[in-house]
């Protein structure tokens, strides 16, 4: 997961490099960096939920890591030299000339690569809560996630520099450098398969056989999650602050080039201290959600800090060009951004029946592909008609575009409230510590 997070961010600080060198306009770079969702949105992430509770961690996880592999090897040939001039660009650029035939190209790569990086997360997700059920969940998922966000932490300090490594400067070092990373995380699993098997040996035939009864799957299961008001209470929390945050990530560093003034590797600099604070803090809140709770709690102050960030870059940052400002609203959103993870996603296996637990984390995905998928194009559009006649990717206005992440923000808001109401009255957990004896589970079955 930590490679999968590099090669997601890896083209991020390079906006401005790949404008001038491959004619990448904004909204071009907007539907690229959209892509990575789009077969997940129209299907695909429903069927690896479905495949995960069939098939199990192991065969699912692997054919994951060797679908992001593929997937970033299409996206490499895209953007390097050899693909100039084949016929397969001058067909590419024959059609839809507003998105360069590289672009349409990584595009499609980089669609391969987030069908496996989505299957991968929610694999990841039931591999810890089967590993860990009982025991500390929260702080396993938090360390989890807090390794895969250092991953933003390094492509933020290399890519820019790997850009640079060479003259003239270009893109295709650093994602060659992230694409043998993935082949190094394909094979990090298949080692993890073999613990896995070793897991199940010493757990015993008879309880194998119970956890197998147990992760018995129908296809009507899916139908059951669907009409689950609370599932959808938390799908929607989780689509509109993931909106606030991944695709912020992608016009991060041009945002703050245009705001400050400065290079992208200054800006860069700048920006990859986002996850630290956020790989710090989560597995600490993990270890807190375990023995203390206040999972509700922590998803409400969560979307507050992330909303008052997204309007500092808005307002603040470009009227004061201050780097202490920037670095403060930064490591806040960092905040923010282990508050909320950290506390969603233990709470799933507490309201989902174990036995489609996978199809429902699944489900949950799906539904934050969506936003995934679209918001990154709605920004790209967003800048372009807001900074009508600009051409310089330097001289953008981000006003507008870090208004509308606010405002994705405020809805979040909204249903992490409405969440915890509801806790309040029906009484799930989620306020409850994950280590406590004598607890008992309350799980949904299909009703909220």
């Amino acid at each position: 997961m930590l490679f999968a997070y590099m090669f997601v961010d890896v083209m991020s600080p390079l906006q401005s490099l790949i404008q001038k060198q491959r004619g990448w306009s904004p909204d071009a770079f907007g539907y690229y960096a959209g892509a990575e969702y789009i077969l997940n949105v129209f299907g695909f992430l429903i069927l690896a939920g479905i495949i995960l509770d069939k098939m199990g961690v192991r065969f699912t996880g692997t054919l994951s890591a060797s679908l992001m592999v593929a997937g970033a090897l299409i996206k490499l040939y895209a953007i390097s030299e050899l693909f100039q001039g084949t016929a397969l660009e001058l067909w590419l650029n024959s059609w839809w000339t507003e998105m360069p035939g590289s672009a349409k190209l990584a595009a499609l790569g980089f669609m391969i690569f987030g069908c496996g990086c989505e299957m991968a997360g929610i694999t990841v997700s039931k591999a810890l809560a089967k590993w860990f059920e009982g025991k500390e969940m929260a702080l396993a998922m938090g360390l989890e996630m807090a390794i895969a966000r250092i991953g933003v932490f390094f492509i933020f300090t290399i890519s820019p520099r790997l850009a640079d490594s060479v003259v003239p400067a270009s893109v295709v070092v650093p994602v060659a450098f992230c694409s043998a990373l993935l082949c190094i995380g394909l094979l990090a699993y298949i080692v993890f398969t073999f613990m896995d098997a070793k897991l199940d040996r010493e757990m015993g035939a008879n309880k194998v056989a119970e956890a197998e009864s147990d992760e018995e799957f129908k296809l009507s299961d899916v139908g059951s999650i669907f009409k689950s008001k609370l599932f959808w209470i938390i799908a929607m929390l989780c689509v509109l602050y993931y909106s606030a945050i991944f695709p912020f990530q992608r016009y991060a560093a041009n945002m703050l080039q245009c705001n400050l003034g400065i290079s992208e590797t200054q800006a860069s600099d700048i920006f990859r201290w986002f996850p630290v604070g956020a790989a710090a803090l989560t597995p600490l809140l993990g270890y807190y959600l375990d023995r203390k709770g206040k999972g509700a709690s922590m998803l409400i102050l969560g979307a507050i800090l992330m909303i008052v960030c997204h309007l500092t870059f808005a307002f603040v940052v470009p009227a004061t060009k201050s780097e202490l400002i920037t670095y403060s609203a930064i490591v806040v959103l960092g905040i923010s951004f282990s508050l909320v993870p950290a506390a969603l996603w233990p709470s799933v296996p507490k309201i989902m029946d174990k036995r489609f637990l996978g199809s429902a984390y699944s489900l949950i995905f799906w539904v934050q592909n969506i936003g995934l998928a679209f918001v990154p194009i709605l920004i790209g559009k967003v800048i372009t008609w807001s900074n009508p006649g600009v051409t310089d990717p330097m001289q953008y206005d981000y006003t507008l575009p870090m208004c509308c992440f606010a405002s994705l923000g405020v809805l979040a808001l909204i249903f992490g409230i409405i969440l915890k109401a509801m806790n309040t009255v029906h009484h799930y957990g989620l306020e409850d510590p994950n280590i406590k004896e004598d607890f008992e589970d309350v799980r949904i079955d299909g009703e909220a």
